[in-house]
């Protein structure tokens, strides 16, 4: 890193705005396992990672879209899609020995009732111990897709399901046979 006394130059992730140093300093000092939680414009991606000095250590990790295969055919990155891929990172990694982590959501904002937090409490609802408020979950009607299939015309008129011949009032039950199946 140059320096001198005019001027210096800051790592590259910070000048990029990927990596907010100090908070994650703050997050290493704990010893903890972290549970990073990404969103995307598409998907959504949990990992659960370990610090090493030479780089993190991710031990288990889970995207939305292979919710295809346990039938989950709609949106990959709506909040019922989130807390599915919430539960079964949860399950997945209480199989691998995890049980406690705490959150790192990294440079995201922080939107109470947000898919970050319905992946959350998917996480927390498989069994994970992860430090929470239960005031920043979203409602239980919203994490089943209730508030999708009551929206009506709107939503029939995707083309994306009218394509794939997927009706809108049957997400709240393919919400809990895909659950149910993970």
């Amino acid at each position: 890193m140059a320096t001198n006394a005019i001027y210096t130059v800051k790592y590259r992730r910070k000048r990029e705005g990927k990596t907010h140093y100090k908070r994650r300093l703050e997050l290493l000092k704990g010893g903890q396992t972290r549970l990073v939680i990404r969103r995307t414009n598409t998907e959504i991606i949990l990992q659960f990672v370990d610090y090493a000095p030479d780089s993190d250590l991710v031990r288990v990790t889970y995207n939305s879209s292979k919710l295809a295969s346990a039938g989950w055919n709609y949106s990959k990155k709506s909040i019922p899609a989130s807390y599915l891929a919430g539960y079964a990172i949860g399950k997945q990694a209480l199989a691998k020995g995890i049980t406690s982590a705490i959150l790192d959501l990294g440079l995201q904002t922080s939107i109470k009732g947000s898919r970050l937090y319905a992946a959350l409490k998917g996480v927390v609802d498989a069994g994970v111990d992860v430090p929470h408020s239960d005031d920043i979950f979203p409602s239980e009607e919203r994490l089943k897709g209730e508030h999708i299939a009551t929206m009506g015309d709107v939503a029939k008129q995707s083309t994306k399901y009218a394509k794939a011949n997927l009706k809108v009032e049957d997400i709240p039950k393919t919400f809990e046979k895909v659950k149910n199946s993970l």
